[in-house]
């Protein structure tokens, strides 16, 4: 495994995390299976685990929660993250100061720990002032119920707003921004986030890069029941082209001659990037994070990275 730093931040991330979106309580709920996955990517040398509130209305970070409490606290690095409705209540949601105050201590309380190390805007909050948005992450980390805070999914705009606003002003400004970024989902990133978020030190860490497993390759030869993009019609629809099954194919003998799997080379091609500071994978099962971590410290050459563009741009 090799780590980077958080933006300009002094917190290093390894470059391949784990998260529990989609699994942790959905797809996967037996413990022992939950134990195994991330003792293997804490053994593998993976130290940044993010989550969310939302997830499974918590129990994704409750299930991660039990298996991270086992390990050393200082050698994890722990996200979670706020904004989405928790219940029918009208203010457990959003980003007023409220709820974010509120919810960060649920957020400790299922992971069982005393403080987080990233604490995400889960998205931009159009009905919460700016001013309050940031004063309520300050806080939060005034307080030491989180080291750092980021934004996800966020226009690059209003990521700028908050960054000047809170140095205007003293505050803890934002350090990290998670965006959905793949080989198959690259324009918003690379046209909008990346060109402000890469000058101002705010570290990338990123969800999805594998565009829900299909750049694994699972879909080469259809649809298997029980696969992500099989399963929801409008993921599927987004991903499941016949031009995006073509390209994943295409890549194939590019990943071939260069001894690692699709994945590592999808990843890969994402940490090339420099204002990029990890990729946020999932896993079902053991083998899954066996295969993604190799992709930590696979360097791309420009021949390789032109024949990537040259499937991609096809």
């Amino acid at each position: 495994m090799e780590y980077r730093n958080l933006g300009k931040s002094g917190l290093k991330v390894s470059e391949v995390a784990l998260g529990g979106w989609e699994t942790y309580g959905r797809s996967v709920n037996e413990a022992q299976l939950v134990r195994d996955i991330v003792m293997k990517a804490y053994e593998e040398g993976v130290n940044f685990f993010d989550q969310a509130d939302v997830y499974a209305r918590g129990k994704s970070e409750e299930m991660m929660g039990v298996v991270l409490r086992e390990l050393p606290r200082h050698t994890l690095v722990i996200s979670s993250k706020v904004f989405w409705p928790m219940s029918d209540d009208v203010n457990d949601r959003g980003l007023s100061r409220k709820h974010v105050l509120e919810s960060i201590d649920g957020s400790l309380k299922r992971l069982g720990t005393d403080y987080l190390d990233i604490y995400f805007a889960h998205r931009y909050d159009e009905s919460v002032p700016m001013e309050e948005i940031v004063m309520a992450f300050d806080q939060v980390v005034r307080s030491g119920r989180a080291m750092y805070w980021g934004t996800s999914m966020w226009p690059a705009a209003r990521i700028a707003q908050a960054v000047e606003f809170a140095r205007a002003h003293g505050l803890h400004a934002p350090v990290t921004e998670q965006p959905e970024y793949s080989m198959l989902r690259r324009d918003r990133v690379e046209k909008e986030i990346l060109p402000y978020t890469q000058d101002a030190g705010v570290g990338l860490v990123v969800w999805s890069p594998l565009a829900m497993g299909l750049l694994t390759g699972k879909y080469d030869e259809g649809k298997p029941e029980g696969a992500r993009l099989t399963e929801n019609e409008n993921w599927g629809k987004n991903f499941l082209t016949d031009e995006n099954i073509q390209k994943v194919r295409d890549l194939k003998p590019i990943a071939d001659d260069l001894g690692i799997t699709r994945a590592q080379l999808a990843l890969a091609w994402i940490l090339r990037q420099p204002g990029v500071s990890s990729v946020i994978t999932g896993a079902t099962k053991v083998s899954q994070i066996e295969d993604t971590v190799k992709a930590a410290g696979v360097r791309l050459s420009e021949d390789v990275s032109g024949k990537i563009e040259a499937v991609l741009g096809g």
